[in-house]
């Protein structure tokens, strides 16, 4: 109710500073705890998650809001991108509402405060319960973007329920290529190693824009390496058609007009890992309908941001609110068994 009397101030407001606003109102908001586990827990990469959704990084870049967005009903949070020098990231306008395609292009550049500012945020709330992953990114500048994620698996293991390693972002040039054969089994190992035997599981995140072969290479590598999960997937360089204005700016496209061509990769990474590598479904998640389809296709968690954007805080609860009765018209007694069952 009160998102709804907000909506149209916020939507007037530049998106940038609108989502600043955002992060300044959840820090003043009640503090509440983390959902409890019940009818939805289930266990991907030994993690016991009390429910199946959670924020996708990118909401809380510099690791500010993390018991905040567990107290809205996430299952889990992810902050970052986090890389190890502060960076600016490129240039402003870089964030752009599609209201009519309930859609977001963003070239935001992987723009963070370090590794330093998050670890020690982070670093005040270890021993908190509630499950926050940490997005690991490398420097736009960095002349060893494969040092950059060993060093971020450093800091950042300690303090993580999970690890993710994000080589799918668009708006960082390069940093796509990293998903070739060649570099993201160089990439792994040296994570791997820099994370140690007791580390938390690492998750990859990868983008939708991937060819067969592409997405066969990468689930043999998962398959070969022990990957904890697949986030499936980032932003999308592709444009559906879309009726807004900003149709044509540059950078990656996320909401609703995503989630088919997300759908469909959830598919083809549980086809090509044969349901070995747990994955993590994301992109153009709205409603339970949609958290259901990518969980019937495969995903055994689900992610989402840019529905916020429309739906605001009360999401959470109603997405877990309707996955609960999905799950018992369709019969299933857990998640975990309704996971690949289309």
């Amino acid at each position: 109710m009160l998102f709804e009397i907000a909506r149209p101030a916020l939507f007037s407001l530049d998106p940038e500073r609108a989502h600043g606003l955002t992060l300044k109102a959840l820090k003043l908001s009640p503090k509440r705890g983390p959902a409890s586990a019940g009818a939805l827990a289930t266990t991907v990469a030994g993690i016991e998650f009390p429910n199946p959704l959670g924020m996708a990084a990118g909401f809380d870049k510099d690791a500010e809001v993390p018991d905040e967005l567990l107290g809205l009903g996430f299952g889990f949070a992810e902050v970052g991108s986090v890389t190890p020098r502060p960076q600016a990231g490129n240039p402003k306008p870089r964030l752009f509402r599609l209201v009519e395609d309930r859609a977001v292009i963003n070239r935001m550049g992987f723009n963070n405060g370090g590794a330093e500012l998050a670890h020690a945020r982070l670093e005040r709330r270890a021993g908190r319960p509630g499950i926050v992953g940490i997005n690991i990114g490398a420097n736009k500048d960095s002349e060893d973007r494969i040092a950059d994620y060993a060093q971020m698996t450093r800091i950042m293991a300690p303090l993580a329920s999970y690890l993710a390693v994000n080589i799918s972002s668009p708006n960082t040039p390069g940093l796509r290529a990293l998903q070739d054969e060649g570099a993201l089994v160089g990439l792994l190992e040296a994570v791997f190693e820099a994370r140690g035997e007791q580390g938390p599981p690492v998750f990859l995140k990868v983008a939708p824009d991937l060819e067969p072969v592409d997405i066969d290479a990468i689930a043999r590598i998962a398959n070969d390496t022990g990957l904890g999960a697949l986030i499936v997937s980032n932003t999308t360089i592709s444009r559906p058609p879309l009726r807004s204005s900003h149709a044509g700016e540059s950078g990656g496209l996320s909401g609703a007009p995503l989630r088919d061509l997300a759908l469909q990769r959830v598919r083809d990474f549980r086809k090509a890992t044969g349901g070995a590598i747990p994955l993590v479904g994301v992109g153009g998640i709205a409603s339970a309908e949609d958290a259901w389809a990518r969980i019937k296709a495969g995903a055994g968690l689900v992610q989402l941001y840019s529905a916020m954007v429309y739906e605001g805080p009360g999401l959470p609860h109603r997405i877990t609110r309707g996955l609960e009765s999905l799950m018992k018209r369709e019969g299933f007694s857990s998640i975990a068994e309704a996971v690949g069952s289309e």
